[in-house]
């Protein structure tokens, strides 16, 4: 996961594309069953935050979804523990030196 990185236009492989498809179909399905905002209702619950990581991945590669996908995406993106991620993701440095051992 790459909160710092964005890919415009990333094109996406077509077995990754399958997967995002799927994905889209169950976010659809669970709103729809549920009534949303969230996927199992008006909280947001653990599988919102099991998503959470799908949803910056999305932002990241330019992932295009249809307006209920990307008001799903928006409201996740809005939630308070997700605003404190990202401000501590983004306060990394961009290299850390421990990364670079050879394993």
């Amino acid at each position: 996961m790459n909160i710092k990185g964005y890919f415009q236009d990333f094109k996406v492989w077509p077995r990754a594309q399958a997967d995002i498809e799927r994905i889209k179909t169950i976010w659809h399905e669970c709103l729809d069953t549920y009534g949303g905002p969230y996927l199992f209702g008006s909280h947001a619950g653990l599988a919102d935050a099991m998503y959470a990581p799908v949803v910056t991945r999305f932002r990241t590669y330019d992932v295009k979804l249809d307006a209920v996908c990307t008001a799903y995406c928006e409201r996740i993106m809005a939630l308070p523990q997700m605003n404190e991620w990202v401000e501590a993701a983004l306060a990394e440095p961009d290299h850390i030196d421990e990364m670079d051992a050879e394993f």
